[in-house]
């Protein structure tokens, strides 16, 4: 395939977006599909578990088949378009880019629930012009929040559904603008569902979203307009577990993060948000061909998520691996067998499967465990934690677009931001204990319990710690950065052409709020700045040939400065939650992209044909895991990572006859490593760092599927539109476990091939197949006013064996001396062959009702 692949790219060699106009659609094919996009995509962006990301992008283009399909088409599987992390996707709202600067990324679960205020967009894809900024190599979207924008009238919208919430309602209003310079637009909506209707058991939601905009136009040269909105969010999430685990439950869905406490479900992982935004923007027509838009955006997000935590007693996980049958005897058949028990196999296999409540959180048991350590005066056995990750931002965003003539546009822009993120632990429950110390437990046994080196806080030393209190960590990271972007188009005859350019700069820094005993000099108090130059160019040509055809072209080269703070990806502090230091050689992202395509509109049938090619050095990533060789919690940051992102994309649709039409819409893409990496990791428990060689060279892009397909039927007759689409997932990758592949870690193993290289252990994947999917929908006139039912059917044969993403587990199958490293024995539980999984939820349906008057 990679033969195959490059074949296509050197054929043609960069990018394309064709000119093909949008065919016109049905009021009714138009609100199926503009509610499906939203309803899906936002589904799919909610973060199910710290392991798992969810980064899929929301591309679209009037332009390209693939390109305006695609963004939510695939998203039940989590289709990361190109395979490219979510922070090469731009986001803007009003002119102003609204991605948090300290990750990259944009929220897209901030705006659920006010579908009728975030329809509204224009996109971009990678090598296509817009009027608001340069395109991102995952392309970019604006969403217009002006309250003209808006229809005048009111919506009522009813939902009834069973994915992640069960109910949805929303109310929305627009005046339109009036005589006197005014407009007005609103919408409130709840989505709701409780553990007994929620489809993955143990899960709860409850969303309220607002949304309120007022605009004020004086005479033809002026516009201001305001914009708030949030939408305060609590939510139970759902965890990844073995196959061993789903197969003793019997149901895919099987949440391990959840359990019964007095006879009720309890979830250990509830999430709290709320992101209350406000965007004000000012429109200047200075001349008819000459136009100034400011906005200023600000935000104040307010993030946490909870967690079980155990102190000094036994994992309380129900899916721990202690706990499984095949702890007791190797199914596997790949020891000797000495450690089988088969009555120990059988004792563990009829605990989980007697009842439901065996192979769930003991919470009873807990409680009991903290009142025994209450009678000794000890410590909490058991406590829960809550991570919070808050945000403060201000952006701003100015714009000039200048139309020379008819044939030349000049646009340009600066872009500004700052954002403070507080991040900090605090105690969300004793769960019945009387004491916990803010110690670092894990480090006891390194060091004595009277070491400075095992406090979390020197300036509070054994402080006593309770609910509401901050734990372990408190630290502020401080990003600023300004960017300025210029671009030329030229749209003359058979030619469409436009070349681009930004140059940026970054500077960061870490407040820390604690002084961590094992970094006791450089963990308390500000650090060093950080300062980084950024920018790039593109350019592309679009050359219409007459009849339909048209060939695009386009080249860029790019450079990103590192994230500063992100559990998703890099990260240029090297335990931003115990100290100051940067990752050593840190250095700003250099990414080449290429991008060609061929466009061919005829009367009965629209195609898009497209290549592409990214190349980026110069990376660097982060994890954090428990790493089992050294009995520690460590942070692992990756330097010089190079990787290469390329493949085709095919969209189509074909008019078989008046009110049928086919569609056919793939990609088969490839995106992986392609050097090892220099690593250096660091213990929680000892605050030392080890380096090493990783050896991820031919490891692909994560949870998300590299092959997709869709074959899709539409078919529209009178006043009724039906869709039909069978879609195909494979080549779908878990994230691998670095720790597994350090050569000391393939070296100690004995991972040693006869010629005395090291044997790499494959990328675990995921299975994948067939979905199938479909909608019907119809509006009806009720009082003159319309009112629309759509009915969209997700994986209709409720095919729950599709795998849309996972990890590897990071422990090793032996236990090794502490002392030495050596290996000292092997495990009969096989850890490498029970990876994490999540697994698409069975079929699912989405009734809607909208009613406009």
């Amino acid at each position: 395939m990679r033969k195959k692949l490059l074949f296509a790219i050197g054929l043609l060699t960069c990018a394309f977006q064709g000119w093909a106009q949008e065919p016109a659609t049905s009021e009714t094919e138009k609100a199926l599909k503009d509610e499906a996009a939203s309803f899906i995509f936002t589904e799919s962006q909610l973060d199910e578990d710290a392991e798992m990301t969810t980064d899929v992008i929301q591309i679209n283009s009037n332009n390209n088949m693939y390109t305006s399909n695609v963004g939510y088409l695939f998203s039940p599987m989590r289709f990361k378009f190109r395979a490219l992390d979510q922070k090469y996707n731009d986001i803007y709202m009003n002119g102003v880019q609204v991605n948090n600067i300290e990750n990259g990324r944009f929220n897209y679960s901030t705006i659920g629930g006010m579908n009728d205020a975030t329809r509204s967009i224009d996109y971009a894809s990678p090598f296509e012009s817009n009027n608001f900024g340069m395109a991102a190599l995952g392309g970019s979207n604006n969403y217009n929040f002006r309250a003209s924008n808006y229809a005048a009238g009111h919506k009522v919208t009813l939902s009834a559904l069973n994915r992640n919430y069960s109910a949805r309602a929303m109310y929305t209003f627009g005046s339109g603008l009036n005589e006197k310079g005014l407009a007005f637009f609103g919408t409130v909506g709840y989505r709701w569902a409780n553990m007994n209707t929620a489809n993955v058991e143990g899960t709860f939601y409850n969303s309220l979203a607002y949304f309120l905009s007022l605009q004020k136009k004086w005479g033809e040269q002026h516009s201001l307009n305001i914009t708030t909105w949030g939408n305060p969010t609590e939510r139970a999430q759902q965890g990844a577990s073995t196959d061993e685990a789903y197969w003793l439950a019997n149901n895919y869905l099987y949440n391990p993060y959840w359990g019964y406490q007095n006879g009720k479900k309890r979830n250990s992982r509830v999430v709290h948000n709320f992101e209350p935004s406000l965007l004000l923007t000012w429109d200047y027509q200075i001349k008819d061909n000459l136009k100034l838009i400011t906005s200023l955006f600000g935000k104040y997000a307010m993030y946490s998520g909870t967690r079980l935590q155990y102190n000094n007693s036994q994992n309380p996980k129900p899916d721990y691996w202690k706990s499984f049958p095949s702890y007791n005897y190797d199914v596997w058949g790949l020891t000797d067998g000495a450690n089988n028990d088969v009555n120990a196999w059988q004792e563990s296999y009829d605990f989980w499967t007697a009842s439901k409540a065996n192979r769930q959180i003991q919470w009873d048991k807990l409680y009991y465990a903290n009142s025994q350590m209450n009678q000794v005066g000890g410590d909490a056995a058991y406590y829960m934690l809550a991570r919070h990750n808050d945000h403060l931002s201000i952006n701003l965003g100015s714009t000039l677009n200048w139309d020379i003539d008819r044939f030349q546009k000049l646009q340009g822009g600066i872009q500004l931001a700052s954002n403070t993120g507080m991040h900090y632990q605090t105690v969300s429950d004793m769960m019945g204990a009387e004491n916990l110390h803010n110690v670092n437990n894990y480090a006891i046994g390194t060091y004595a319990g009277s070491d400075d080196r095992v406090q979390y806080d020197l300036r509070n030393k054994n402080g006593k710690v309770g609910v509401g209190d901050r734990f372990g960590y408190d630290f502020n990271i401080v990003v600023q950065k300004a960017t300025a972007w210029a671009q030329y188009n030229y749209d003359r005859g058979i030619t469409h052409a436009f070349v681009s350019a930004k140059i940026g700069g970054t500077q960061m820094w870490r407040d820390g709020k604690m002084q961590n005993g094992l970094f006791a000099d450089n963990s308390y108090g500000k650090s060093g700045t950080a300062r980084f130059l950024d920018g790039g160019a593109k350019a592309g040509v679009n050359l219409n040939l007459g009849k339909g055809n048209v060939i695009g072209i386009g080249v860029g080269y790019m450079t990103y400065a590192p994230a500063a703070y992100s559990s998703y990806g890099g990260s240029a502090f090297q335990a931003a939650e115990m100290n100051n230091n940067y990752i050593d050689g840190l250095k700003v992202e250099h990414m080449l992209s290429t991008e060609i395509g061929y466009a061919l509109t005829t009367s009965w049938m629209r195609a898009n044909l497209t290549a592409y090619f990214n190349r980026g050095t110069h990376m660097n990533e982060w994890q954090n895991y428990y790493y089992d060789d050294v009995n520690s919690f460590t942070y692992v940051s990756m330097t010089g990572v190079e990787k290469v992102f390329y493949g085709v994309e095919l969209g189509m649709r074909f008019k078989l006859f008046s009110g049928l039409t086919l569609d056919l819409i793939g990609s088969m893409a490839e995106a992986k490593y392609t050097k090892n990496t220099d690593v250096s990791y660091l213990l929680s428990t000892q605050g030392t760092v080890t380096t090493d060689v990783l050896y991820n060279k031919g490891m692909r892009e994560a949870s998300t599927p590299l092959t997709v397909g869709s074959i899709g039927l539409n078919y529209n007759v009178s006043g009724w539109w039906f869709n039909l689409k069978l879609n195909y997932y494979d080549r779908i990758y878990l994230s691998y476990s670095p720790s597994l592949r350090y050569q000391s870690t393939l070296i100690r193993s004995g991972a040693v091939d006869n010629d005395g290289s090291l044997i790499v252990p494959e990328q675990t994947k995921g299975k994948g197949g067939f979905m199938l999917d479909g909608s019907i929908g119809r509006q009806f006139r009720i009082a003159h006013n319309p009112l629309s039912v759509n009915l969209m059917l997700t994986n209709i044969l409720n095919n729950r064996k599709l795998v849309s993403g996972g990890y590897e587990q990071s422990r090793s199958n032996y236990t090794t001396d502490q002392t030495t490293g050596e290996k000292t024995s092997i495990r009969t539980y096989n850890f490498q062959m029970n990876p994490m999984k999540y697994y698409v939820q069975g079929f699912n349906f989405m009734l809607n009702l909208n009613y406009r008057f």
